[in-house]
C-alpha cells in the first residue's frame, strides 16, 4: 500500500527536524514524531533532554534554567526551524511556538502555516 502524500512529508519533516536538532544540541531526540492538522504542522519529540539537563531539573531552579535554555535556544534558531518547515511544505509560516516539558523529557513545536496544508496535500 503506497504512502500517502501526507504521511510522507510528515516523516521528512521528522527527518530534517532530527538532523537539524543534532546539529544544534549534538544529539537527536529518542523519538519523534510530526502531524499536519488541517494548517498546522505539529512535532512531538520524545527524549530531549541532555544528561546535564536530566540532572539539573532535580531541582526547581535547575528546571527554570533548563526552560529558559531552551527558549532561548528556540529564539536564536526559530529562522532556521522555520525555514526547514518552508522548504518542505512549500507554504509560509503566519507563526511558530515551542516548549519543552521538564516533567515528560518532551518538546513540542507548532507551525502555522498560511493555508490549510492537510486539505492541499489530500486533493
Amino acid at each position: 500500500m503506497p504512502v500517502s502524500p501526507k504521511r510522507k512529508l510528515e516523516a521528512e519533516i521528522s527527518e530534517a527536524c532530527i538532523k537539524y536538532q543534532r546539529d544544534l544540541v549534538g544529539r537527536g531526540p529518542q523519538e519523534t514524531k510530526t502531524y499536519i492538522v488541517k494548517d498546522m504542522v505539529i512535532t512531538r519529540f520524545k527524549g530531549v533532554l541532555t544528561i546535564e539537563e536530566k540532572h539539573l531539573i532535580q531541582h526547581e531552579e535547575g528546571k527554570k534554567l533548563v526552560k529558559q535554555m531552551r527558549q532561548v535556544l528556540r529564539e536564536i534558531h526559530s529562522e532556521a526551524f522555520e525555514e526547514i518547515i518552508t522548504n518542505l511544505t512549500g507554504l509560509p509560516i503566519l507563526s511558530s511556538h515551542s516548549d519543552i516539558s521538564t516533567e515528560t523529557g518532551e518538546r513540542i513545536e507548532v507551525f502555522i502555516m498560511s493555508e490549510d496544508l492537510e486539505a492541499k496535500l489530500e486533493s
